[in-house]
Order: structure tokens, then sequence, then C-alpha cells
């Protein structure tokens, strides 16, 4: 059996303000190339899920293990650096840096790991690529950030978070502020750029209608043990 490309087990999470812990995973795998849709309820411990897979959070207890390497026994810095080698990140707000372009916000990545810079090849030509392949408009790449409507804003997250073909992309509700033709448009174009860099996808959404398309589908309730 290949080895998995994420791996949980004995997981315990808690926040230092709460006594119980909302995290109380036994076990959870994915493998390579995997596209997974993980669903749950407000409060169901989705986003911190998230957070420990990315290496942002550590668990109280138990084992994270992410491409053969223990991110529970990494140091706050090489965590970091291991989340921007191998892990494409799109966040519900996507966190775009406002005076920067969305050129140079999309090849940021790059210009903080040397590994997702020499996988791209031609950093420009390889952010190029991405931004028509997500349908952005050329004349679009060098305006700032601000000046994008939440769908252009949100394919260029993706962009940002797929150049360089990362191993694992995460995305955590990225479609919340879109309607519902932009979110099957959107999520049809993720899954087909994840699909082509041979990237893992998490795709992580409270809306059972975007699980189509999806041939698994996990219930936080199914893996988390602890009660809401």
């Amino acid at each position: 059996m290949p080895q998995p490309v994420l791996s949980l087990e004995n997981l315990l999470f808690r926040w230092p303000d709460q006594v119980a812990a909302c995290l109380d995973i036994e076990r959870f795998e994915v493998a390579a190339d995997e596209q997974v849709f993980i669903h749950g309820e407000s409060g169901s411990g989705k986003s911190t899920l998230l957070n420990l897979i990315a290496g942002v959070l550590m668990p109280l207890q138990g084992n994270i293990v992410a491409l053969g390497q223990p991110l529970t026994a990494l140091s706050a810095a090489a965590r970091d650096r291991f989340r921007v080698d191998h892990i494409g990140l799109i966040f519900q707000q996507f966190n775009l840096i406002p005076y920067l372009s969305v050129l140079d916000n999309v090849l940021l990545p790059c210009r903080f790991s040397r590994r997702r810079a020499e996988r791209a090849g031609d950093i420009r030509q390889a952010a190029a690529t991405l931004l028509r392949h997500l349908d952005l408009d050329e004349n679009l790449w060098q305006r700032p950030a601000t000046q994008l409507s939440v769908g252009q804003q949100q394919r260029v997250a993706a962009a940002r978070a797929l150049i360089g073909r990362p191993e694992i992309v995460i995305a955590d509700e990225p479609t919340s502020a879109l309607d519902a033709a932009r979110q099957a448009a959107f999520l049809a174009l993720l899954r087909r750029e994840c699909a082509a860099a041979n990237a893992t996808l998490l795709f992580v959404s409270h809306d059972l209608r975007l699980a189509e398309g999806f041939v698994r589908r996990v219930e936080m309730g199914q893996i988390n043990r602890m009660p809401l």
C-alpha cells in the first residue's frame, strides 16, 4: 500500500481557554491525488482541522504526518517552511495583499519558496497560464487586488495556491461569498486545476450542494468523536 499523503492519528485538540477538547480524531488519512469534500456545521471543527493539517496549530496530543513528515516534530519555523513549500491555501476571505497587483499576488509563494519557484519553472509564465486557465482576463493582471470583484479575487487566490504545484491544496469555505452559479463554476475550475497538477485537494464547506463531483465526502461527525 502506498503511503498516504496525509495521516492523522489519535489527534486531540483543545483551545487554551476551553476545558473540553473540540477535536478528537482517532484516524484520518488522505491518499495522493484524492479530492476530499469535508462537510460540517458551524462549530464542528472544520477550520481547526485545516489549521492543524497546515501546521498553523499544534495538537494537544497525537500525530500529524504530511508527505511523510511528522509535523508535530517540527519547530514553528520549520512548519512555516514546510507549509510554503508543500501546501497551497485558499482562505474564505482570500487574504490577498491589497496593494500588490494580481500577478504579484499570484507570484508570492514562489518569492518565499525556492522549491515552489523551481517546480513552477518560469514563474511569470506559470502564473500567466494559471490565470488564463482560471478565466481571468489579461487586462486585469496589473491591477491592485482591491480593484477586482469578489469572484475575480477568488480566482487570484486559487492561482496563488496552485502555483509551483504544491502537493496539497486546502480550501476553507472559499465560495461562501458567491452565488450558486459562480460557486459551481469556480469549484469545477479548482478541481480541474488540482487534477492537472496531481495535487491532493481538501475542500471544506457547510454547503452540501457543493459536494457534487467529489468521490469522497467526509462528514466531521464521522471522524470527530467530540459532540458539538
